[in-house]
């Protein structure tokens, strides 16, 4: 082999060798910036995004929801007959493009679930998963209901609550259940110490009367950009909000905050699915919102 052909040979597996890290460097620098940002996104929908390096750089995403806002409707993820408490995985970008939604959020956790590798992972989207907790999308209960597993639930006239005892009312239009109570009639709940370790996480929250609901999104697993909360600082992040009522959803790579502009999803957070940037996971059900343009 000539020294022309050896030096093409080198050069070219060097650029093999630096592609995983080329594109690992995209992601990462299309991730949102590390600023303070605020914006009204549509009529009754309100963004703010909040960074602080105090103790160490975390990222908070959140959104304010005025439920009595005309054109404000909510939609959790419909179900699929394949099953008792089975769904078709989907990311939430998918979610919220296959809807036409404005807005949309990650919901319950869900099973199986594993992610191994890059491409060893499990629910792929179209692969059937079963959500933990109730789930109700436009008054159909597809997931049965546990009352180890707290519950948001939105009535027929648009009103949000929180419940501890993992069952919404008859009433119920739209519901998604969580794992732990943060805040109850204005009150913090003591937080469970093996949970409290800085990570990823997502938490719905409403004011006493139900008409205001908030999303809280919180970026982690991603050293230097942001790492997470534990469960006591998301729990003072809602409080601060002025929260009567708070709920924590599926967090860690499932967390995922995404917003339609163009007609097309537009991630508002850093998503982190098998450890990539960006990359969205797909994931049991979701939280989504129609709302009117400014």
């Amino acid at each position: 082999m000539s020294n022309y052909r050896k030096y093409i040979y080198a050069t070219g597996t060097g650029f093999l060798l630096l592609l995983p890290l080329i594109f690992y460097s995209w992601w990462c620098f299309s991730r949102p910036s590390q600023t303070n940002s605020e914006q009204q996104l549509f009529k009754g929908i309100a963004y703010k995004r909040d960074y602080d390096s105090t103790i160490r750089p975390t990222i908070i995403h959140t959104v304010t929801i005025d439920l009595s806002t005309p054109g404000i409707k909510v939609l959790v993820t419909p179900p699929q007959n394949i099953g008792k408490n089975s769904i078709t995985s989907r990311s939430t970008s998918q979610f919220l493009q296959e809807f036409q939604l404005q807005l949309a959020i990650n919901a319950n956790y869900f099973h199986p679930f594993r992610e191994n590798t890059f491409w060893d992972y499990y629910p792929h989207s179209g692969d059937t998963t079963s959500a933990i907790g109730q789930a109700i999308s436009n008054g159909k209960h597809y997931a049965s209901s546990d009352r180890n597993w707290g519950v948001l639930c939105i009535s027929l006239n648009n009103r949000a609550q929180i419940l501890a005892n993992g069952n919404c009312p008859i009433n119920t239009l739209q519901g998604v259940a969580g794992k732990d109570i943060l805040i109850v009639d204005g009150k913090v709940v003591n937080p469970k110490l093996d949970e409290d370790q800085p990570y990823p996480r997502v938490a719905v929250a409403t004011n006493k009367a139900g008409n205001m609901l908030w999303l809280i999104a919180v970026d982690g697993k991603q050293p230097l950009y942001s790492e997470g909360v534990t469960v006591a600082e998301l729990t003072r992040i809602a409080s601060k909000l002025g929260a009567y009522t708070a709920l924590s959803l599926d967090g860690g790579g499932s967390t995922t905050l995404v917003v339609a502009k163009n007609n097309q999803p537009k991630l508002l957070n850093a998503p982190i699915h098998t450890k990539l940037p960006m990359r969205e996971r797909p994931i049991a059900n979701h939280l989504g919102f129609y709302a009117d343009k400014l």
